[in-house]
């Protein structure tokens, strides 16, 4: 069984296709007969209960630039389409959240993956809370004295956005840094929401392991190493991809929140471990699957694509 297939992402052809798990689940879907469609979020519509958004057929191949070949622009009611891959980036902002409400309101017969009322209900550093005992000392707040109180207790300390991606306004501060009310200035003028302060785990030095999930399992996993004198580990800025095979360790915290995500309906998930610690639950566009399989591992969009088949029957 075939089926028409339309991709909710950042336009197509501002892509890095080496690294993009976007990319690859459209490979893995035209190699396997189904039909996909290409959209960009903002292009979403809803009048009278009906989604609809304007979207070009879309054929991909393996060749920067040349990767995206696109068909004329017509509106498709979202009826129309069995399957919707939601898989722009963040920022986690009000037009991700609205994008997700309006997707929740496509027929049921129509999949969206992941199911865009769990993708709302689990901000990726806020989610993760739910797991303490798996993480490191982590506060959410707002309140300068708190980060404060917090870098008292814990010397060496990491604050970021909650609502950030890609490593962007990551800081380490040290027990003896300066900047720290500096910084917490600027937090407070930029960001209404509270900031996320993490005791800093030295362990990042050997990198921050991604592992990726399908229906709650693990099915790989990649280190991504700091560049030397940065914090971040993020390919984004910087950080480079290396092989890596899962612990016991990793395995057991798989085990703990698996069958929550699957019970979710988060089909794909990205989680990030540093040495025995959980960090983030990442469900809006994981990546991480492309450097899997060229490290020799599971070929995850396939698996990726076996999950929904299943779901649709």
């Amino acid at each position: 069984m075939t089926f028409q297939v339309a991709v909710q992402m950042d336009h197509i052809s501002g892509i890095s296709i080496a690294g993009d798990t976007t990319f690859a689940l459209m490979l893995e879907a035209q190699r396997r007969g189904h039909s996909l469609l290409h959209y960009t979020p903002e292009r979403l519509s809803l009048r009278n209960g009906r989604v609809s958004a304007p979207m070009e057929p879309v054929k991909v191949a393996e060749e920067q630039g040349r990767h995206a070949q696109l068909g004329a622009l017509r509106t498709v009611d979202l009826g129309e389409c069995d399957i919707v891959l939601m898989r722009q980036d963040p920022p986690f902002d009000m037009a991700y959240i609205t994008a997700t409400h309006i997707l929740e309101m496509a027929p049921p017969a129509t999949l969206v993956v992941n199911d865009p009322k769990e993708v709302r209900n689990a901000p990726e550093k806020l989610y993760v809370m739910a797991y303490p005992e798996l993480m490191p000392e982590t506060l959410i707040t707002r309140d300068p004295e708190a980060v404060r109180a917090f870098r008292k207790e814990f010397g060496d300390i990491i604050v970021k956005p909650l609502y950030g991606n890609g490593g962007a306004a990551v800081f380490r501060l040290r027990e003896d840094d300066e900047n720290l009310s500096a910084l917490l200035e600027i937090f407070v003028d930029r960001f209404r929401e509270p900031f996320v302060v993490q005791r800093y785990l030295p362990a990042v030095r050997q990198g921050d392991k991604r592992i990726i999930l399908v229906e709650g399992e693990p099915v790989g996993a990649i280190n991504r190493i700091p560049a030397l004198g940065d914090a971040r580990s993020n390919m984004h800025v910087g950080g480079k991809a290396t092989p890596a095979e899962m612990t016991d360790r990793d395995r057991e915290i798989c085990a703990r929140i698996g069958p929550d995500l699957k019970a979710r309906g988060l089909l794909l998930v990205g989680i990030d471990v540093i040495g025995d610690c959980l960090t983030e639950i990442n469900v809006t566009s994981p990546t991480g699957i492309r450097e899997v399989k060229r490290f020799g591992g599971a070929d995850i969009a396939a698996l990726v694509w076996d999950a929904i088949e299943a779901k649709k029957g």
